[in-house]
């Protein structure tokens, strides 16, 4: 029996109060895309990348064909499902004309992505006009409403899952602004109060509606005419909705391959002020660092993901042991056994709320105080009337006596003490940028800063110091490559973008692997600025002195002729000649080719047979 052997007693990344742990955990996303197939979508052009035009369907298609492949890497537990309304053929489970939910054998209408779904996705318009076809499903003397159909199809698809436990979405895509612009008097007035009514029906079962919009080039979307009611939009937000919208596209157009974190809550937590008085906050996850996914063993036969399971057998007996199992801990050469239940209360030190303890001046909180991670906390009256308020007083006071809050937040594993600093809201015109909070930061504990270990203390004048001119001309420098506006969000991993590209090649049988654009190289071309590159030369000429290029040059030619002197004496060791007519260049090491290749200046490029097929072509043999 081995000592704690599961270490039952260190601190637990996986603990379920950790704040990583609850963000793992937290809610999933069920998306529906609704496709608008009417002969419309493919009359109307626009230029793509290319600089060609080609139709709006084209480009709706191929936003969500890239989406769904960002998706399968971001959040591949998440379910979506595709349908295509104003179609020919009908495929639902309703069987309502004119939608159409795509989908490929062995899988639910709505489910998780697989790499056969993308495949087939991809291929969609190949097949579209003979498969599923286009029309406009809505006409004078018809009373087919295709929008309303597919609105319901969308709902019927969304009845999956608890809304406390799923963000449901929609998401339509379409070039129509007047949906219903052929029909006429009451019929449309009544199409278009049906319509907004099953719209209604479910936003209030939680489902939220959103509209990407496809302008025409020479005509814009009008959301006024009808969408606008629809998603439920009036007043600033009416006005702003186009710009979003076009951002909100283009996102959905050319998402790199990043494990993107949705800003969902993480969990749900009770902030004691004073005197009995609590409020209720929600926390969120703003930024993490992003990690490949995790391995997945798979069975051999059926390709199903395995299940691991461990059984304690008795090592007397053979037997499998169902009682659980019992931890210890030696202390004076005795064992001292616990029950996980005891474990359990042992390591529980608080339940999980924040503790108000004081305020202290922003002054005192420093950047080296920062050790992971902050947790952003915003107010929540779902269960505790009044957080809210509470909640902005206390964040306005705050702001304006420029304080920070000091807390305990206790959790099973680590408690410890936090900051609470209040963020002000930042907005342009293009919507808000930075919401309203506060963040809450993890304060080290004491033996977490450690005093600065000087590398070069030496005071005696044998290290070498810089001057007030060459510290003059390194701040120049450093100013000049200085990065406006920077955010680590602005640069992908590209070693991230490499790994899933190549899973993305493997997964879907693409022949060629997809373009990675390393955005952590240097900017040659800004480097290359006369600003820049004057800047850098003053600060070379400043600590190197203005004959540095020649002296470096001398140094490395020099360096080149001792290396060629080496080359020439060793290689003298070999006849070369008769190794060649023997057949044993095979026997030499790849350096003592190298010798002889050196030694009579011809390249060393290349592996071992290329090697001894230069030398003997050298040789004339």
């Amino acid at each position: 029996m081995d000592v704690d052997p599961d270490d039952v007693f260190r601190d637990e990344e996986d603990d379920p109060e950790n704040d990583l742990y609850q963000e793992r955990q937290s809610s999933k996303e069920l998306v529906v895309f609704l496709v608008d197939a009417s002969p419309k979508m493919f009359s109307i052009t626009c230029p793509g990348e290319d600089e060609e035009n080609t139709s709006h369907f084209h480009v709706a298609v191929s936003s969500v064909a890239q989406s769904i492949k960002v998706q399968i890497i971001n959040r591949p537990y998440d379910e979506i499902a595709i349908c295509f309304f104003n179609t020919k053929e009908k495929k639902n489970l309703q069987d309502l004309n004119g939608v159409y939910v795509f989908n490929v054998p062995e899988r639910e209408q709505l489910g998780n992505l697989t790499a056969r779904f993308i495949k087939e996705f991809d291929r969609v318009e190949e097949s579209f006009s003979k498969v599923i076809g286009s029309e406009f499903g809505i006409v004078p003397g018809s009373r087919d409403n295709s929008l309303y159909n597919a609105l319901w199809v969308a709902q019927a698809l969304l009845r999956k899952g608890s809304a406390k436990t799923a963000d449901k979405r929609i998401l339509l895509l379409t070039n129509e602004d007047d949906p219903f612009g052929n029909i006429k008097g009451v019929t449309k007035l009544d199409m278009a109060r049906t319509t907004l009514q099953r719209a209604k029906d479910a936003q209030d079962l939680g489902i939220s509606i959103e509209l990407l919009p496809l302008s025409s080039p020479n005509e814009e979307f009008n959301v006024s005419t009808f969408y606008a009611d629809l998603i439920g939009l009036e007043g600033d937000e009416l006005a702003q909705f186009m710009p979003l919208a076009g951002e909100r596209f283009e996102d959905l157009n050319k998402q790199l391959r990043k494990r993107m974190f949705k800003k969902r809550r993480v969990r749900r937590i009770i902030f004691t002020v004073a005197g009995g008085l609590s409020i209720e906050l929600n926390t969120y996850a703003l930024i993490r660092p992003t990690v490949p996914g995790t391995i997945t063993w798979l069975d051999s036969v059926t390709n199903l993901p395995l299940k691991a399971e461990r059984s304690f057998i008795c090592a007397d007996t053979g037997s499998i042991i169902q009682e659980p199992p019992k931890r210890f801990q030696t202390y004076k050469n005795e064992d001292i056994k616990f029950a996980i239940e005891e474990l359990s209360e042992i390591k529980k030190v608080s339940t999980g709320s924040l503790r108000l303890l004081g305020f202290k001046p922003l002054s005192c909180l420093k950047d080296y105080h920062n050790l992971k991670p902050s947790t952003f906390v915003f107010p929540s009256d779902e269960e505790v009337i009044g957080s809210t308020c509470i909640f902005i007083a206390l964040h306005r006071s705050m702001i304006r006596l420029k304080r920070f809050a000091v807390a305990f937040f206790g959790s099973s594993s680590r408690p410890q003490l936090v900051g609470l600093v209040a963020q002000e809201e930042v907005t342009d015109g293009g919507g808000q940028i930075e919401p309203p909070g506060m963040h809450m930061i993890y304060l080290p504990y004491s033996d977490d800063i450690r005093p600065i270990e000087e590398l070069h203390s030496d005071t005696s004048g044998m290290m070498p110091l810089a001057n007030d001119e060459q510290i003059e001309k390194a701040t120049a420098l450093v100013k000049r490559v200085d990065l406006r506006d920077f955010s680590v969000c602005q640069f992908s991993n590209p070693a991230l973008q490499s790994h899933y590209a190549v899973v993305q090649a493997l997964a879907l049988d693409e022949d060629e692997m997809p373009e990675i654009h390393d955005e952590t190289l240097p900017d040659e071309e800004g480097m290359s600025r006369p600003g820049i590159a004057k800047a850098m030369e003053e600060f070379k000429i400043c600590v190197y002195g203005e004959s540095y290029d020649e002296e470096e040059e001398k140094a490395k030619g020099a360096k080149k002729r001792k290396t060629e002197e080496a080359a020439v004496s060793k290689a003298a060791y070999y006849d070369w000649s008769k190794l060649a007519d023997d057949g044993k260049l095979k026997d030499l090491t790849v350096q003592e080719l190298k010798s002889y290749l050196t030694a009579n200046k011809l390249t060393v490029a290349g592996k071992k047979e290329v090697l001894i097929t230069r030398i003997l072509t050298h040789l004339g043999k």
